[in-house]
């Protein structure tokens, strides 16, 4: 068992050049020759790249051909930084990493890997991936970031957003409005915690708003009088001094 097909083109946006041949469709486009295609043009990319020969070996606890697998490693990684370079991560605009069934340890950091090297991304989806943590991750021009049907528990775990104005954390697990400051000075406009226990919580939707100003639509439904109402209940008076 090798190494996968890592980040391999499911589609490509209708501004991409197209690919030479329909049977090249599942093929990595960094292996394709005379083709300028790169990893910021792909619509929907898989990155569930599997680990080397040598990383097999050394999990099942065998020492045969160490060294080989080690001068091998060494020898591939320069392959391996040049096919790195033409993915451009650092150039996509919008991306969809969804639904990548990061079931191996080496498969999750290779995505996180990439999250964090999506230094200019605008608008980011992250559906169905069984994510419990993205804090370690920085969004610097995100605008619209979707985590939806995730495993995330608290927003604390949310990546930094400094200039998010569309969020969406539908169908996790996120039981308390703790953390919920750290947005307060983004430019949020919508923001969708539907299908979340919190959602529950004593007037929610007035301590949602009175902690962020700038919100205009809470889980589908534009912002309402009643909305605007002092909220209710024990944590009045903490809400918007959580960080």
């Amino acid at each position: 068992m090798g190494e996968q097909n890592a980040l391999t083109s499911v589609a490509l946006s209708s501004s991409s050049v197209q690919l030479p041949s329909s049977r090249f469709r599942f093929v990595s486009w960094h292996r394709l020759e005379q083709c300028d295609v790169t990893g910021d043009q792909l619509t929907c990319p898989r990155v569930r790249e599997g680990p080397s020969e040598e990383d097999l070996f050394l999990r099942q606890g065998a020492d045969l051909f160490l060294d080989h697998g080690r001068r091998k490693r060494r020898e591939e990684e320069g392959q391996r930084w040049e096919e790195r370079l033409q993915e451009n991560w650092e150039n996509c605009l919008e991306l969809n990493l969804s639904y990548q069934d990061l079931g191996d340890p080496y498969q999750q950091e290779n995505f996180f890997r990439i999250l964090r090297r999506l230094i200019r991304v605008e608008k980011l989806q992250l559906i169905d991936n069984s994510l419990t943590n993205l804090s370690s991750v920085r969004l610097p021009r995100c605008k619209m970031l979707n985590v939806h049907r995730n495993h995330l528990v608290c927003l604390r775990q949310l990546p930094k957003l400094p200039v998010v104005e569309h969020l969406c954390l539908s169908e996790n697990a996120i039981s308390s409005l703790e953390g919920l400051g750290v947005l307060r000075n983004s430019p949020l406009k919508t923001l969708n915690l539907s299908r979340n226990p919190v959602t529950f919580t004593q007037s929610y939707r007035a301590r949602v708003f009175s902690c962020l100003p700038n919100l205009q639509v809470l889980d589908g439904i534009f912002k309402m009088p009643e909305d605007s109402l002092p909220p209710k209940g024990p944590e009045n008076t903490r809400m918007c001094t959580i960080l």
